[in-house]
């Protein structure tokens, strides 16, 4: 009896349910923003549902200063790559370039390992009068580089300038002041319109910047520091030499001359200057560090002085013997007339 009851009713709610359809209501949206926290945490949350909501649009006053727009998600890894890169290059003095050829953890091992046993034996620096001595040796890294996010924290550095931005009232802003971050859509424009200047220091380092990269980060400009990495990392005979197989045996290990062996200096920025393999080496063959190039510089000083004080005294010395000559010659010419007239 049910069952002829079911297939009596069911077509007349199909033609009820075809004349009068069952509107569905999407609450998805609305779950998803609806919120119990505060005004801030909801435009924190608003902002990172950016991405997944395109037409959403939170404005620049409700956006907290803890997460401040940008043109690339900040959670991202490369943009903390970039940010990590940007702070690198404007906080290290020397750095070193080196183009690597994919070595093994044991490989980086083995040279971190005589990297720092060869800084290990340098005194400590002194960075002024009276300061105690710096011990740079634990502070020495070997980093290995992302090679695109390195172009453009480089890009970054030279050729943006958040403080000319922050003064142009096209850049945009918020209640916390205007939005010139590393990551900011200002940094963005400016380094992609930018055009690169021939002789710059982007022009002369984005063609060395091939393929996997390294950097030797050294935080404070010591030359006998960079000579003994460079002893380690790329000898030249005669002025950075290789220890001996007797004061270092570990330097002749198989697997740490495997890794040296994939390793090439192409460059170097050191005090926002780019140096070639030639200048480095010259940089670190100064004798005593910043000591030795401050007394090269008074000797210079010294011999240039002088060198004007002789100079000046030659010619009044010639003036003066000139003088008296002529003057002499006039006492001889007087004193014959002066005989005659006897």
């Amino acid at each position: 009896m049910t069952r002829r009851i079911t297939n009596t009713v069911a077509p007349c709610l199909r033609s009820l349910r075809g004349r009068h359809p069952v509107i569905t209501k999407q609450w998805v949206p609305t779950v998803a923003g609806f919120s119990t926290a505060t005004p801030y945490q909801y435009a924190a949350a608003a902002a990172t549902r950016t991405t997944a909501f395109p037409g959403l649009h939170v404005p620049n006053e409700h956006i907290p200063s803890t997460k401040v727009p940008s043109a690339r998600p900040v959670e991202n890894r490369k943009a903390q790559l970039i940010r990590t890169y940007t702070s690198l290059l404007r906080s290290t003095p020397l750095m070193l370039l080196f183009q690597h050829n994919n070595l093994t953890a044991v490989e980086w091992a083995a040279v971190r390992r005589e990297l720092k046993k060869a800084l290990v034996d340098v005194p400590a620096m002194n960075t002024s009068p009276g300061a105690e001595p710096l011990d740079l040796a634990p502070k020495v890294q070997m980093q290995v580089l992302r090679t695109n996010m390195f172009k453009v924290a480089l890009r970054i550095t030279e050729l943006y300038n958040a403080e000319a931005a922050a003064a142009l009232e096209t850049t945009p802003s918020s209640p916390h002041g205007p939005l010139v971050h590393d990551l900011s859509t200002t940094a963005y424009e400016t380094i992609k319109n930018t055009p690169t200047v021939p002789g710059s220091a982007v022009a002369q380092l984005e063609p060395l910047m091939v393929g996997p990269l390294a950097a030797l980060v050294l935080p404070a400009l010591s030359t006998a520091h960079l000579a003994a990495a460079l002893s380690v990392l790329s000898p030249v005979p005669g002025k950075f030499p290789a220890p001996s197989r007797k004061k270092n045996p570990g330097y002749y290990d198989p697997i740490f001359q495997e890794g040296l062996s994939k390793l090439l200096l192409v460059g170097g920025r050191i005090e926002g200057k780019v140096f070639d393999h030639a200048g480095i080496n010259w940089v670190g063959g100064i004798e005593g560090g910043l000591d030795g190039l401050r007394a090269q510089l008074v000797g210079l000083l010294q011999g240039a002085g002088l060198g004007i004080t002789s100079t000046l005294e030659g010619g009044s010395r010639s003036l003066w013997l000139a003088l008296e000559g002529r003057k002499t010659q006039l006492e001889e010419e007087q004193n014959p007339k002066t005989e005659q007239a006897e």
